[in-house]
């Protein structure tokens, strides 16, 4: 055995065994072959008995090698990660014997806070991965000949044609677990060795979501709630896809829906319910785009709208429209800073002057991952581990970084934070983009403006979050 913290494990010899046996008899897979399987085992389990009902459970001859306590126990929280449900353990992928494969899978996802599943296939092999934080894991491998029925259940599942398998296709499919509702959108893509299949789990319920919880500094809070409580005119979140935009809008109308108001929504997929908001789901193929929906909107007596997403032109011009007439209209939009959206917009050929009169605020966000509480520990910070061109507001001696441990899964990680870049259009700025000087401004009528880069260098500096993390935001700072 290597002389590491923990041992490595391919994801082949990992489901070999289940999290259940894993963890009971304190054993990590070495070797496997036809007649004979070997372990890795905790030296403080270790016994003839232990050997004896191994072979019993296996059907094979058992070679035990003992390990410390520690690794094999860092090992277990690496790759055998408990689920929140007793008595959930890894399932089996044999198509052929899994009476409900699609349903435990996401199950799966869901108990250990996955966000979406992957199923690819290539060359020699299949697998299934589950993004945990914003990063893919891989799971399990899938046989090749296994791998068509698997994606027949699910395209059955979100009612796609199983015959076509040339073309992309998209779907939804709901799920009900022990009484919480998923909504899952289903994406089918052609590829070289097969269709892969990736399914994101939608949490439907928006009640729980609180505004004050995601992650805004509170003078940018404060300047977002002045935006958007603002009778009419536009306010926009930009980021890229995957970075909470949709549960920022959503917690934003959280705020908006009361018996006075009339909310209505477009969106692609449709990825939350409140109860009181009348909510659209996009089908283009049928001619709904958001331009058509928001045409139609008009004429119902909307106070607020909100567009899933700002995409051309004509979609542009209508929400422009729709602010001169009276209405608050929020909505997201693909740039990479608060600003940049202002020369996207009139790149989509919105006039700046008509930018500038109906624009209330536009934000920018980001999600970082949170150093896990429980391990993370200081060290002295070299000043090397910034980006060449960032220049620190502030000197910075020690910081935090990931260890990993039994919270975390050893990933050293533990939850994500959103941060915020929040640019209120006032008198000045509204000149500058009737005048077209689409440089970023450094401060407002309410004072200096926060970019991305302060906001993230201020989670760094408090320990909350690692240099590596922030790197990509102080690497493109406005400041």
């Amino acid at each position: 055995m290597e002389q590491l913290d923990y041992i490595s494990l391919n994801v082949d010899k990992q489901n070999v065994i289940t999290t259940n046996q894993a963890w009971n008899y304190g054993i990590i897979p070495k070797n496997v072959s036809d007649n004979e399987i070997g372990f890795y085992i905790d030296e403080a389990q270790l016994s003839d008995a232990l050997h004896a009902e191994l072979e019993i459970l296996f059907g094979k001859t058992v070679s035990l090698e003992s390990s410390p306590t520690e690794i094999i126990k860092k090992t277990l929280s690496k790759y055998y990660r408990k689920s929140k449900k007793e008595g959930v353990q890894k399932i089996e992928l044999d198509a052929s014997k899994a009476k409900d494969l699609l349903s435990n899978l996401v199950a799966e996802a869901k108990n250990i806070d996955s966000s979406d599943i992957h199923i690819e296939a290539y060359e020699e092999r299949c697998r299934v991965r589950m993004r945990i934080d914003g990063l893919l894991v891989e799971r399990y491998t899938i046989k090749k000949a296994d791998y068509p029925a698997l994606i027949n259940k699910v395209k059955i599942k979100a009612n796609l044609d199983i015959s076509e398998k040339r073309l992309p296709q998209d779907g939804r499919i709901f799920f009900t677990d022990g009484g919480q509702k998923l909504d899952i959108r289903v994406s089918v893509l052609p590829t070289l060795h097969g269709e892969k299949v990736v399914l994101r789990l939608l949490n439907s319920d928006a009640a729980e979501i609180d505004i004050e919880q995601l992650g805004f500094e509170l003078d940018d809070l404060k300047t977002y709630l002045d935006a958007v409580k603002r009778p009419n005119g536009i306010v926009l979140i930009s980021g890229p896809t995957g970075s909470g935009k949709t549960t920022t809008l959503y917690a934003t109308l959280k705020i908006l829906n009361q018996e006075k108001t009339n909310i209505l929504t477009v969106e692609d997929p449709i990825e939350y319910t409140l109860e009181g908001i009348n909510q659209v789901q996009l089908k283009e193929s049928i001619g709904l785009t958001f331009a058509s929906a928001l045409k139609s909107f008009l004429r119902q007596d909307p106070d607020v709208i909100m567009l899933g997403e700002i995409r051309d032109g004509e979609t542009a011009q209508m929400a422009v429209r729709a602010a001169l007439t009276g209405h608050l209209v929020l909505s997201t939009i693909h740039t990479n800073s608060a600003w940049g959206t202002i020369s996207r917009l009139a790149d989509m050929g919105v006039p700046p002057f008509l930018i500038a009169s109906t624009l209330n605020t536009s934000v920018a966000q980001r999600l970082v991952r949170l150093l896990c509480k429980a391990c993370k520990k200081a060290e002295t910070f070299d000043s090397q581990m910034y980006p060449r061109s960032y220049k620190p507001t502030e000197t910075v001696t020690q910081h935090m970084v990931a260890v990993g441990c039994d919270e975390c899964y050893y990933t050293g990680y533990k939850g994500r934070k959103a941060i915020y870049e929040v640019i209120p259009i006032d008198f000045e700025l509204a000149n500058a983009i009737k005048e077209e000087r689409f440089a970023p401004p450094k401060e407002t009528e309410n004072g200096p403006i926060k970019f991305l880069g302060a906001n993230a260098f201020d989670l760094f500096k408090s320990g909350s979050t690692s240099i590596e993390e922030v790197y990509p935001l102080l690497l493109n700072s406005g400041e």
